[in-house]
């Protein structure tokens, strides 16, 4: 069995034909998904349905650095913590995110530290999102080592050194999707160096969908391309990927 450490099933892209698009993943050998939070506008359709496949579908409650734009981002603060009382198996998909500039630098930073703190009293794993954001994250990450924090790394494509300096200050993983199977990524190389017992495999469906799909309408059953590339990379048979990234993501999850 294969865990999906990252997807979105009720993103309006796979909303339509979810519970078909679920039972894809479980003939594909996808046991278990685990569904990133965004904000409250899609929170609802999210529970409704992860509340219709228990022990299949996991929730995390977050509030993505995206949505740290609204005036009401603070308030959007209070209903994750809300919404983890449901019961969640991680705070995320939470970071900071500048690919459209820094306007709300100030604001994303907050929010993760709030989240931070968050996992830290639930004693919750986080789920982190970084684009062009690193050394700011690096410098409240490290303002939070107290936390003493364990997490993954979502759709994880920086370098060895990113990765290591990042774990000085917290246990993460990292999240590998379908940019592995990409022709000119540079992933590979680094993974040779991350130990697999820190590796989870993700789709970020309906996003990034792996080779040969690219360009499509990403899914969770397309997790063993993932796997099988990432097997080819360690050198080692795909069933031993399999096993490990399983027990992996539910040791850190707890699912």
């Amino acid at each position: 069995m294969f865990v999906d450490t990252h997807t979105h099933f009720y993103d309006e892209w796979l909303l339509p034909d979810a519970e078909e698009a679920i039972q894809r993943a479980l003939d594909a050998g996808v046991g278990k998904m685990i569904q990133a939070d965004v904000d409250s506008r899609e929170r609802a359709a999210m529970w409704e349905i992860g509340d219709r496949h228990p022990g299949v579908l996991f929730q995390m409650a977050g509030l993505y650095p995206g949505s740290v734009t609204a005036e009401n981002w603070k308030e959007e603060l209070d209903l994750v913590e809300e919404a983890a009382a449901r019961g969640v198996v991680a705070i995320g998909e939470i970071g900071l995110d500048y690919h459209e500039g820094k306007a709300f630098a100030r604001e994303q930073k907050v929010a993760l530290r709030c989240q931070f703190e968050l996992a830290a009293r639930l004693n919750l794993p986080v789920n982190i999102h970084l684009r062009d954001a690193w050394e700011d994250f690096f410098d409240v990450l490290s303002d939070c080592k107290h936390l003493n924090l364990r997490g993954n790394l979502h759709c994880f494509t920086a370098s060895y050194e990113v990765y290591e300096r990042a774990s000085r200050w917290a246990d993460f993983s990292v999240g590998i999707g379908g940019v592995v199977t990409f022709r000119n990524t540079s992933l590979p190389k680094t993974l040779e160096r991350i130990p697999l017992e820190k590796i989870l495999l993700e789709t970020d469906a309906p996003y990034l969908a792996p080779v040969p799909f690219r360009g499509r309408r990403n899914e969770s059953a397309y997790l063993p391309y993932i796997a099988a590339k990432l097997a080819e990379v360690k050198g080692l048979p795909v069933q031993e990927i399999e096993t490990i990234t399983t027990h992996n993501a539910e040791t850190l999850f707890g699912i």
